[in-house]
């Protein structure tokens, strides 16, 4: 696959990024793509590795290694090697919904575990993928199947994130009619309100929407089930309902002072700020939100890397961004060999950014709020920092993280944005709908199964599995697809 010396030849080569200075002056997407000549000398470093572990998406000490999705990234990047772009397209589309969407946001299961990373640098399957993508929107490839016959069935999708429209987009093709609600004004779910548009411009949202649409597929919005619509009236008119609703209930933080102004659970505070520039068209940036104010952001993954590259945008006059764990290597240990995901500290866009406007690396690890401490109108002032230290719990034998005694330090605060993950589903939802849930609050289902514990509807992405990636959410909705496909069938072809 590629080509056989390719990845002695040519050097890992990423699409241009603009620099910290210009992209902090507005909301676009920074990282570009290289001119397709370019690409396809990137495709050529496939080594024909004989395994390609890329595309195992199996399960290694406890984390993912290769695609979900199971992606059969060689023989793709071995048609992009030959610039046999449509034909990767197609390729590509037989296990991949939206590939605008991962190429965009996924950290790249696959090329953490190409067999390039034992010596040299990964093959670049990811830009791959997005030149593959941007190649068929283009050229007016990417269509979405009409179907000729309708089966007759019909199927509700509660919830319109990347599971629920990878329910739909499999459904619809397969011909029963599929209608999504969605209790915001737009659809996408996360991708939508939990990703910044510099991350994910939502015109790529809308344009796959659109497309959808066309197809057949019907979306309800401002439509809250289990609220506006109760679940009665959902099973009565449809043959199956999939409940794709998430992992939205934010884990809170609880300190002396919590209710302080100024304390929001980040997810709100990046909807808002979405909403409010989608709403205008891109022209009224919210700058209120936090501009010139000193904030904290509690979490220290991905998303709260996004809240970071968003409040220096709105115009923060300091952003720290604070997280409990030690950290991470700057690379392998001895206890992580490959093909295991890397647990290797890396530095994102927005952390990149805060170090361009403040100087440094926003990142205080092994560090947690003790305490919010408010001004008299009780509005968040300060707020009282404290040092965190591994020690293994005696009875247990697992390690925690405990306070430090005397290592309180105060610094001013006037927002707190709390990033610190998700506990599971909504539980209006899983009540309306009496099925059961798991010890974690996720929707329970039989190993690798989809239907829950009430006959005729099923459950798929992060409201299955909790707080997951993108790529794990639309591997959930095909497998969910499938599943609804042949109960209602008999048996599925999808």
């Amino acid at each position: 696959m590629g080509k056989t010396t390719g990845f002695l030849e040519y050097e890992r080569k990423t699409g241009p990024v603009r620099s910290e200075e210009d992209r902090v002056c507005d909301y676009k997407e920074f990282h570009g793509c290289l001119p397709l000549k370019e690409q396809r000398e990137q495709a050529a470093r496939c080594m024909d590795c004989g395994i390609p572990f890329c595309q195992a998406g199996v399960m290694i000490a406890g984390m993912a290694s290769g695609c979900p999705l199971h992606n059969l990234v060689p023989e793709v990047n071995d048609l992009v090697y030959r610039g046999r772009m449509e034909e990767a397209y197609h390729r590509l589309s037989v296990t991949h919904s939206f590939p605008e969407f991962t190429s965009r946001v996924c950290p790249a299961l696959c090329e953490a575990a190409c067999t390039c990373n034992l010596h040299d640098l990964p093959v670049c399957t990811k830009e791959n993928e997005r030149a593959v993508i941007e190649y068929a929107y283009e050229h007016d490839i990417v269509k979405e199947e009409t179907p000729e016959v309708r089966t007759g069935k019909k199927v509700a999708v509660v919830g319109s994130g990347p599971s629920g429209l990878a329910v739909a987009q499999l459904l619809n093709k397969r011909g029963h009619e599929v209608t999504v609600y969605e209790r915001r004004d737009r659809a996408g779910g996360l991708l939508r309100y939990g990703i910044p548009n510099m991350k994910l411009d939502k015109s790529v949202i809308d344009r796959r929407i659109k497309l959808m649409e066309a197809a057949g597929i019907r979306f309800v919005y401002n439509t809250d089930i289990g609220k506006d619509i109760s679940a009665k009236e959902l099973e009565s008119e449809y043959d199956g309902i999939v409940l794709a609703c998430g992992a939205s209930r934010p884990r809170d933080l609880n300190a002396p002072g919590r209710d302080a102004k100024g304390i929001r659970f980040a997810v709100d505070f990046l909807s808002e700020v979405t909403k409010n520039l989608l709403d205008s068209n891109f022209k009224k940036v919210p700058t209120q939100l936090a501009k010139d104010k000193h904030v904290i952001v509690i979490g220290g993954g991905d998303t709260g890397n996004d809240y970071v590259g968003t409040c220096v945008r709105l115009g923060a006059k300091s952003v720290t961004q604070l997280e409990m764990m030690p950290a991470p290597p700057e690379c392998r240990t001895a206890g992580n060999p490959w093909p295991e995901w890397p647990r290797v500290l890396k530095t994102d866009y927005g952390q990149e950014e805060a170090a361009w406007k403040f100087g440094s690396d926003p990142r205080i690890y092994q560090t947690t709020v003790k305490e919010f401490i408010k001004n008299k109108k009780g509005e968040l002032k300060e707020v009282v920092l404290i040092s965190l230290e591994p020690k293994k719990d005696k009875k247990t034998g697992r390690m925690n993280m405990v306070p430090v005694e005397g290592s309180e330090k105060k610094i001013p605060a006037q927002l707190v944005l709390i990033a610190a993950g998700f506990l599971g589903s909504e539980k209006y939802v899983t009540d309306a709908f009496g099925v059961e849930t798991d010890a974690r609050t996720n929707v329970k289902t039989e190993a690798g199964r989809f239907l829950t514990s009430k006959p005729g509807i099923y459950t798929a992405g992060d409201m299955h599995r909790g707080q997951s990636l993108v790529v794990w959410a639309i591997s959930e909705g095909r497998g969910a697809a499938r599943e609804v496909d042949e109960a209602l069938m008999g048996y599925s072809n999808l």
